[in-house]
């Protein structure tokens, strides 16, 4: 049966070891940790340049959104109040 043991455990043993030791189990370590981060990698997500490329918006489709958008904003954050 395979002993579990723990970052706590890991550490407290670390700490124990000589300044020498300690740089020597970082070398050897660091290049597993590397290799371990590398197949983590996510793939690249696709690029979505161009995704609207052939739809023909104008300036008064994007004007026409913006008032549907923002018609009933408030004009002020004092509007309905008095003006002081």
């Amino acid at each position: 049966m395979e002993q579990v043991i723990t970052l706590e455990e890991v550490l407290h043993l670390a700490m124990r070891l000589s300044v020498l030791d300690k740089v020597r189990l970082v070398e050897r370590i660091a290049p597993e940790i590397e290799r371990d981060l590398q197949a983590a990698q996510p793939e690249p997500c696709e690029s979505l340049r161009g995704i609207w490329q052939g739809l023909d918006i104008t300036d008064e489709d994007i004007a026409e959104v913006r008032r549907e958008m923002w018609g009933n904003f408030p004009q002020s954050p004092l509007s309905g109040r008095e003006n002081y």
